[in-house]
């Protein structure tokens, strides 16, 4: 299946999700769009625990819907590069020998629910903050891979999840500073995994260890309200 397929099979499940959450909760006063800068961050066989020397430039671009006071869905598409190298921060001897490095562009359409804990829409209260979390579905596409060694398609799917903070500005704008996780079932965001040991040329890694890759950043939010429409009382 092409790239504009899988993510047109993505976009169709997300807004089916979509309608039909909204249709039980019979709520749907306010959507918001937004836009963020941050950063990509990546782990795998080249980096094995998260480095902030590593972080690379991403924006990202969403829609919201405001299911219920406290629950959330955002459809978002995220961009950015990916990078790392065993010569900047060698893991261990293997690694020194081996001297990989990958720098890559990777784009993401994603759906997650979030759930805000604190009821910070309402204006009586003067809370103009809340702590939230997230969880979803993703999928992602990536591009300037060099020397590929192994077939496979370079649309793959992640879970992203994570929380941040969000902060009121005014009635129509509001901060958030967010931190989320990008679980994969691909092992081959730098390019390496499981080789030929008895080759002994160094370029391997752990077949078992799915690459893992992050997104930091700080989002602005502008909501629209919906104004009801008056009913008849009598019908």
């Amino acid at each position: 299946m092409t790239l504009l397929g899988k993510l047109s099979s993505l976009s169709v499940g997300l807004l089916v999700t979509f309608t039909i959450t909204t249709g039980i909760a019979q709520i749907s006063q306010r959507s918001e769009v937004g836009f963020g800068l941050g950063t990509f961050n990546y782990t795998g066989d080249l980096v094995r625990s998260y480095n902030f020397a590593f972080s690379q430039p991403a924006a990202t671009l969403f829609y919201r819907a405001n299911i219920s006071k406290v629950v959330s869905f955002r459809a978002s598409l995220t961009a950015g590069k990916l990078s790392a190298s065993d010569k900047s921060a060698p893991i261990d001897a293997f690694a020194v020998k081996r001297n990989a490095s990958f720098d890559i562009f990777l784009s993401e359409i994603s759906g997650v629910y979030e759930y805000h804990f604190l009821d910070w829409r309402d204006a009586r209260h003067k809370l103009r903050f809340t702590p939230y979390l997230f969880a979803g579905l993703a999928l992602f596409d990536i591009s300037g891979v060099p020397n590929k060694t192994a077939e496979y398609s370079n649309v793959q799917m992640a879970i992203p999840f994570g929380g941040g903070v969000k902060y009121v500005l005014n009635p129509k704008y509001y901060l958030s500073l967010e931190f989320g996780v990008r679980k994969t079932f691909f092992d081959y965001l730098d390019n390496v995994s499981d080789g030929d040991l008895s080759a002994k040329n160094y370029q391997y890694g752990n077949k078992f260890d799915y690459d893992t890759y992050y997104f930091l950043g700080i989002t602005i939010t502008r909501t629209f309200y919906d104004i009801p429409c008056p009913r008849n009382p009598y019908k």
